[in-house]
């Protein structure tokens, strides 16, 4: 195996959760049904103040030097996400730092395979999240912040070609694939758990009506 066919696993694997993801009630389970700009911005800003600490603490404690260093160039862009985001909002500081699901297990994982597995799966569910968001600003004609959203994404893609350039210096063995897969798909699925289970909580279906 290599990263290119990790990436496509992963993606089809989850296809059906990753598409749900990318729906607009992705964006309502964030906001608590609170569809306005302000609601929208916190949820946004939130979780990118959430991936900021995930990826600062693996540079802490990582020890492959090519990972350590990813993962510190992401922590930074991703801080950089929080005050764009956070600038567009009149007040916002996270009352603390309490993580999704999804960063729930990507802090839990402690090998570079793993956390590199992880990293792809949520660039893979966060591509999503950011259509919905670029595609709500749209919506309120308002091009400026769905522009900002738009650039966002645009770093999404430079994470995307580190970590898959990653992948192929650190996954020597079938077993590491393994581990890389499984942490990308539980990254993917601890977000898509968290999703059905904020909906259903709202009384509303997580699943699309045909």
């Amino acid at each position: 195996m290599d990263a290119s066919e990790l990436h496509d696993a992963v993606r089809t694997a989850n296809d059906t959760a990753l598409s749900r993801l990318g729906s607009s009630k992705s964006l309502y389970a964030d906001t608590g049904g609170e569809m306005d700009p302000d609601p929208v911005l916190v949820a946004a800003a939130d979780a990118e103040y959430a991936a900021a600490e995930t990826f600062a603490a693996w540079a802490d404690t990582e020890p492959h030097a090519d990972a350590q260093a990813a993962f510190a160039t992401t922590a930074s862009e991703e801080r950089d996400h929080y005050d764009a985001v956070r600038g567009e909002l009149d007040a916002h500081e996270p009352a603390s730092d309490d993580a999704n699901a999804m960063h729930t297990h990507l802090r839990g994982l402690d090998t570079t395979a793993a956390r590199l597995g992880g990293l792809l799966g949520r660039i893979l569910a966060t591509e999503k999240s950011k259509e919905q968001f670029t595609g709500f600003f749209v919506g309120q004609a308002d091009p400026q912040t769905a522009q900002l959203f738009r650039d966002l994404k645009g770093d999404l893609d430079d994470q995307l070609e580190r970590t898959l350039d990653l992948l192929d210096a650190v996954c020597a063995a079938d077993d590491d694939w393994q581990t890389a897969s499984d942490a990308a798909d539980a990254a993917i699925q601890a977000a898509y758990d968290e999703y059905t289970a904020q909906l259903e909580s709202m009384g509303v279906n997580p699943k699309p009506v045909c």
